[in-house]
């Protein structure tokens, strides 16, 4: 693989410093993507509606960005998406376990049924059936989602979800986007004009990734109970940091406009009531227990676009399918359901 591996940074990728020895101390840590090349700067990936393609799973926050991303900024139509089921591969599959599948007629213990969203891969002309099998043809042994491909060169462009958020939303007119500009919010102001804003949105990000995004993970997979005990307090001073910033009555996290933070955190709270609370050991408040994050929960919610773009039902087949006896939790019920409960920002007092 010949792919550009960026340069660290800790909004986007976490240090692989004595990596193989953190793990094995009981440790996560998040690996770096292999493929970084972008959509417009790099000429072998022109901006071109109809030409790129994404394979996601529904219950992956990262992937739950791009699709974010994908909704909000108006170009679902013009990238085309193939989806995993939430459960990964078992044992006896003979090409591995824990491998992202395409396989529609997989059945959900949850609904014990297809779950409808799930599709084949209609994008490499080969009907590839893991996600490992679309690397390997680019000479990788990678796994991960998302992936945003090139149906005319049959390459992978990139894998790493931050990367995929800024190029879309930088290319957004060019790909083909069916929102008008006043409706399409611009996710990473250009311009010299917006220095300080790029700045706030950098620093948001820095913050979020770190102790939200991927610490939700730090506290969930870590077998160290010093490091799950480090990640769930980070997790929720960030938790009150935010709500505190959110007292002043502001719309969104950098004012009155929706961004990049406000993208970046949008999948990891979605999930923290319903999943979190209990999968990652997060048990310390629910989002509806801080009253300002909740109602920017629900606010964001309420955006065209968004509802359609994440699932719960995968976000429970998936994360607890994957748990020691693949029981799936049937609440939280109160004081409503969930996902039902994001269109109810008075629940917060």
């Amino acid at each position: 693989m010949t792919d550009k591996t960026a340069s660290s940074n800790t909004s986007t990728e976490e240090s692989q410093t004595n990596a193989k020895q953190r793990r094995a101390s009981g440790e996560f840590v998040r690996g770096i993507s292999g493929f970084r090349h972008s959509i417009g700067p790099d000429p072998d990936f022109p901006a071109q509606p109809g030409r790129y393609h994404l394979f996601v799973a529904l219950n992956c926050p990262w992937c739950h960005r791009v699709t974010l991303a994908r909704a909000i900024l108006g170009l679902t139509d013009s990238i085309s998406m193939d989806v995993a089921f939430p459960n990964r591969t078992s044992e006896t599959e003979p090409d591995g376990a824990n491998r992202w599948e395409f396989d529609p007629t997989r059945i959900a213990t949850l609904t014990n049924a297809p779950l409808p969203e799930c599709t084949l891969d209609t994008a490499t002309g080969q009907q590839m059936r893991l996600a490992t099998h679309i690397y390997a043809a680019q000479g990788s042994n990678e796994a991960s989602v998302p992936i945003l491909y090139d149906k005319l060169n049959h390459r992978i462009v990139t894998n790493e979800s931050a990367d995929i958020i800024r190029m879309l939303n930088a290319q957004a007119v060019a790909l083909g986007s069916t929102h008008p500009p006043d409706m399409r919010p611009d996710l990473y102001p250009e311009g010299p004009e917006n220095a300080d804003l790029r700045r706030e949105i950098d620093t948001l990000n820095d913050l979020i990734y770190v102790t939200i995004n991927n610490g939700a993970y730090k506290a969930g997979f870590s077998s160290d109970q010093q490091v799950y005990q480090a990640a769930f307090n980070a997790y929720f001073d960030t938790l009150t940091t935010l709500e505190t910033r959110l007292s002043d009555g502001r719309a969104f996290l950098t004012g009155d406009h929706f961004t990049e933070a406000d993208l970046r955190l949008f999948p990891t709270l979605y999930r923290h009531d319903p999943v979190y609370y209990v999968r990652m050991k997060l048990n310390g408040a629910r989002i509806l227990d801080h009253p300002h994050l909740w109602r920017w929960l629900c606010r964001v919610y309420a955006l065209p676009g968004v509802a359609s773009s994440g699932s719960l039902i995968h976000c429970r087949q998936g994360y607890f399918g994957r748990s020691w006896n693949g029981t799936i939790p049937l609440g939280p019920n109160h004081p409503i359901p969930y996902p039902e409960a994001y269109d109810h920002p008075e629940l917060a007092r």
